[in-house]
Order: structure tokens, then sequence, then C-alpha cells
């Protein structure tokens, strides 16, 4: 790939972006490569293409950030409709079955959520991209396979009823529409959200709608839209990118350590233990650079990554 030579060189970084519907997650990095000139561009987590939100790229060096920030708190806005089972649980997907909901009360949903919340087990969909020895589920799906996937351990931090709505359906069947909050750890499908709390209701439940708020520490707040990215590349001017200290900086616990220490981890070795934890902990020398991640190992830190 050519980069315009009038165009700055692109920096390391994160640039948030707000994925528009129809879009897969492959389609906005390829078209970010475009945008700053580079093949390395990758995101920290996939969204379904009729997802629309918060989408965090890496460019360059950040790309080795990626699988970090995956693992982290992620928060939707989404629509359940109760009243109808889909083959891919959710809107794209055909409908299979129907059921009336007319005997539901407001009582019986929120009741149902409760036990959706927290510590639970969760089935993904058939149609999920989890592979199944080597091929994906949905892959599997479209070929004529049956696909039953295993339960997994998730954790829904909030699943919060905002609006109930009764409605018609195109078909002329009453439903019932909840927009909903969802805060979840990576992993978890809202999909099977829906499916499984119409199942619970008896009734059958798709996604309708889906908007990621927030990615971690990185919301819509901070993100842009292709179109303005895309406009900030026509004047040859620098993408927005958070830079690689900023971004670990927000994402992890900080360590910072002396110049010594900043020439030992510079050579992958490893540095005392600073007690902040479980997880990646991003050091950042004397000079405020963002020099690697470690994890700690009893007293000492071991390096997992490192950008300098």
């Amino acid at each position: 790939m050519t980069r315009d030579a009038a165009r700055p060189a692109p920096p390391d970084g994160l640039v948030v972006v707000d994925k528009p519907a129809g879009w897969t997650s492959h389609d906005v990095v390829g078209r970010m490569r475009r945008l700053a000139g580079t093949r390395r561009v990758g995101h920290a987590g996939t969204l379904d293409p009729m997802a629309t939100g918060v989408l965090v790229l890496g460019i360059e060096k950040a790309t080795r950030l990626l699988g970090h920030l995956a693992l982290t708190r992620k928060v939707y806005e989404a629509t359940i409709r109760l009243g109808q089972t889909t083959v891919t649980d959710d809107a794209e997907g055909e409908v299979t079955a129907a059921a009336p909901t007319g005997h539901l009360a407001d009582a019986d949903v929120l009741a149902a959520v409760s036990p959706l919340t927290g510590e639970i087990m969760q089935v993904p969909s058939s149609v999920s991209a989890i592979k199944v020895n080597g091929v994906r589920s949905y892959a599997r799906v479209r070929s004529g396979d049956e696909v039953k996937l295993a339960a997994r351990p998730v954790t829904v931090y909030e699943f919060t009823v905002r609006q109930i709505r009764r409605v018609e359906a195109a078909e002329g069947l009453g439903v019932v529409d909840l927009d909903v909050t969802v805060a979840c750890s990576s992993g978890t499908y809202i999909r099977a959200l829906a499916r499984d709390l119409g199942a619970s209701l008896g009734v059958g439940g798709h996604l309708t709608a889906l908007r990621r708020t927030q990615v971690g520490p990185y919301g819509l707040a901070q993100a842009h839209t292709l179109d303005e990215l895309a406009a900030v590349a026509a004047q040859a001017e620098a993408l927005p990118v958070l830079s690689l200290a900023a971004a670990a900086a927000v994402a992890f616990p900080r360590y910072d350590v002396d110049g010594e220490q900043a020439k030992t981890i510079a050579h992958g070795g490893f540095l005392p233990s600073p007690g902040l934890g479980e997880g990646p902990i991003a050091v950042f020398g004397p000079d405020g650079a963002f020099l690697a991640l470690v994890e700690e190992r009893g007293e000492r830190a071991k390096p997992i990554a490192v950008f300098v």
C-alpha cells in the first residue's frame, strides 16, 4: 500500500470509530488502512454488521495493544423484541417462531431479566464467529450443519430495562420491545441475552438494534465517524489518534520506573513487582514515555509486550 507523500506518516496510536450500520469490523479496518496509508491496522473487538458504535482501532505499534484491550468491560444500548424468534437471534435472520405477548406484564419482564444479570453461563449464538474444529460457527450453520456451542462463563454487570413498548410487528403480531442498557464482560453476546430472555418468558426473543457506547475507557465522546476521518485525510491532515502513552495511561494501571529500570525493561528484563494486582500494567519511563506492558509474577513483573 502506498501513501500520499503530502499526508503525514501514520502515528502509533488508537482511533475510536463510530461504526455505521451495515459495515463489518473488517470493512472498517480496510477503510482505515486506506485513510492512514498503512496496512498495520487492527480492531479491539468485533461488532456485528447490524450494530453501530464504538470500535477501537489500533494503528502501527498500537496493534500490539489490541489483544490486551479486548478483555475489558463493554456497554451497549439495545432493543430486544419479545414474541418472535429468529435463526440468527437478531433482526437480520428469518423469523422461525412467533408467540402472543398480551399476557406479559411489565413485572414479568423485569423479573426475567434478573437471572440474566451477574456471573452467568451463556451459550453463544450458533451464528457467532466462534470456531468449531477450525471453522467459524456461522459458516457451519450456513452450510447446513447443526451447531451446538458449549456454554461459557460471562459477566453481565448491568441489565437495565429503560423502556417497555407494546407495538405491532410487520406481520400484525403484537410484540413487546424493550430498550435496554447492558454492561458486560468481553465475550458476552447481547443477541444471546435477547434469545434467553424470550425463551425464559416462553415467547421467544431477538435483538432488533444494538449500539456499543463504551469499550473499557473509550466511549462515544471520543469516537469519530468514517466520514469525519475521511474529511481529515482529504485535507492531508493528521488523523485524530490517541497516542500510545495516552491510550495505555487510561486503560491500565500505571507503573513509573527510573532510568535504570527503563533500560532493563527495554531489553525485555524483569522488574520488581509494583503490587498493582492481576492483569497488564503499563510501564512508563522517567520522561513519561510508555515503555511496556508487564504482568506480575510473584515478586517480579514480567514483560508481555515491549514498545521501545
